[in-house]
């Protein structure tokens, strides 16, 4: 039996990792493209509508908790590859991404590197924690 009190766990995860020489702003920025992805292709990440105390909706935000990583340029890399390789949903930003400015442009910018030669300085993955751990070997928590 569990009661309102009880901490909630989770099976899953949802972490970003970020390239560890960002810019402050870009680090928010990126954060922000790279999750819009998993909650609209993922809608078991969504959880319920909120509403104030006066009855004023709002919308409704991940379930549980985002975890944000950072990293060396190699760390993206080696996790990239671990997350396709265990087939977990992915969303990346490139640096291309800082020099463009509509989703159209952003598309075609990632898909003119071939995957291997992404320059990765953002990705945010999700699935079982196992495998978002592992998938993140060696990236630490942002500070």
């Amino acid at each position: 039996m569990t009661s309102e009190n009880t901490p909630v766990r989770f099976d899953t995860k949802i972490a970003v990792l970020l390239r560890q020489d960002l810019e402050s702003w870009q680090r928010l920025n990126v954060t922000a493209f790279l999750v819009s992805g998993l909650g609209s292709e993922l809608p078991e990440v969504i959880g319920e509508p909120y509403a104030d105390a006066d009855g004023t909706p709002y919308l409704p935000m991940f379930r549980q908790p985002v975890l944000v990583f950072e990293g060396t340029k190699e760390t993206l890399t080696a996790a990239h590859e671990r997350a396709l390789s265990r087939s977990l949903p992915l969303s990346v930003f490139t640096s291309d991404l800082f020099a463009t400015g509509n989703d159209r442009d952003n598309r075609a910018a990632v898909r003119a590197v071939p995957k291997d030669q992404l320059d990765l300085v953002g990705l945010a993955v999700y699935g079982p924690r196992n495998a978002v751990d592992k998938a993140l070997k060696g990236a630490r928590m942002h500070p």
